[in-house]
C-alpha cells in the first residue's frame, strides 16, 4: 500500500510540475541573425558507427560562447538525443539525458550510445541556456550505431 501511495504522490508532483512550466512566463529571449543555422558535421544522415563516436557541431553566421558569455551573435549548443518532441522554446533548455548541454563552448563530443537507430539535433542557446528567436536548430540526423 505504501508503495502505491508513493507512486500516486511521485505522479502528482510529476503532474504539478508540468503545470507549473506549461504556465510559467515566456523569458526574454536572446535575437537570432538572419541566415543563422547549426548543421550536425558529422556523423552524416544515415551513417552506420560504431560506439563511442564523435560528434560535430557546425555553424554559420554565428559564433560560439561559453554559457556564461552574454555577447551578441553567440550561443552555445545543446544535442538532442533520440528526442521525439521538441522542449518549449520559451524557457532554458532542460537538462536531460536526451538534452546534452555544452555551456563551455564545445563544438564536439563523444557520445556512446546503444545499438540500433538514433536521432541526433543540435539546438543552440543563448547565455541563459534559452533557445534563440527565431531559434536555431540543425536538421534531424539519423544514425545506426552497429553492435
Amino acid at each position: 500500500m505504501k508503495t502505491i501511495t508513493l507512486i500516486m504522490g511521485l505522479l502528482l508532483c510529476i503532474s504539478l510540475g508540468n503545470s507549473i512550466a506549461q504556465d510559467a512566463p515566456a523569458m526574454p529571449r536572446t535575437a537570432a541573425p538572419e541566415g543563422a543555422e547549426a548543421y550536425i558535421q558529422s556523423p552524416s544522415d544515415g551513417a552506420v558507427v560504431t560506439s563511442p563516436f564523435t560528434v560535430r557541431f557546425g555553424l554559420r553566421n554565428f559564433s560560439v560562447a561559453p554559457a556564461t558569455v552574454q555577447s551578441p551573435n553567440t550561443g552555445h549548443h545543446h544535442l538532442l538525443v533520440d528526442v521525439t518532441e521538441m522542449p518549449t522554446f520559451n524557457l532554458p533548455l532542460p537538462t536531460t539525458e536526451n538534452v546534452l548541454h555544452y555551456g563551455l563552448g564545445q563544438t564536439e563530443t563523444e557520445l556512446e550510445l546503444p545499438p540500433g537507430e538514433h536521432t541526433l539535433q543540435l539546438v543552440l542557446g543563448d547565455w541563459l541556456h534559452t533557445p534563440h528567436q527565431p531559434p536555431i536548430i540543425s536538421e534531424v540526423v539519423t544514425i545506426t550505431v552497429s553492435e
